[in-house]
């Protein structure tokens, strides 16, 4: 039997190796068959942290990893290398390039 993938968006990151996924679907209402959007929430296995709010990510159903989790993070927006450490509010990852000075041009 093949696992189920769904695409959301990240809204929660508190939880240590674990990020709250937004799925969103569109169902026609049985009465006014108007488009409707549903959401549900799932908590899923970030094994690495690597994952923020905002971030659009691809689930997978897997075993039971605790009480909620049932799913796994698949892939989502590649972590740029500097990503925690400039979110922190420091200095960049990578400094910028400076202007080198030429050795006798004037």
């Amino acid at each position: 039997m093949s696992k189920r993938i769904l695409q959301g968006v990240v809204v929660s990151h508190a939880c240590d190796k674990t990020v709250i996924v937004r799925v969103e679907r569109r169902v026609m209402h049985p009465i006014y068959k108007k488009f409707i959007t549903r959401s549900k929430k799932y908590a899923a296995h970030d094994e690495h942290n690597s994952y923020r709010t905002g971030d659009t990510v691809r689930i997978e159903e897997s075993r039971p990893l605790s009480k909620r989790k049932r799913w796994v993070v698949l892939t989502g927006p590649e972590a740029a290398p500097g990503r925690r450490f400039a979110e922190r509010g420091g200095a960049t990852a990578a400094p910028a390039p400076q202007a080198e000075e030429a050795g006798g041009a004037a």
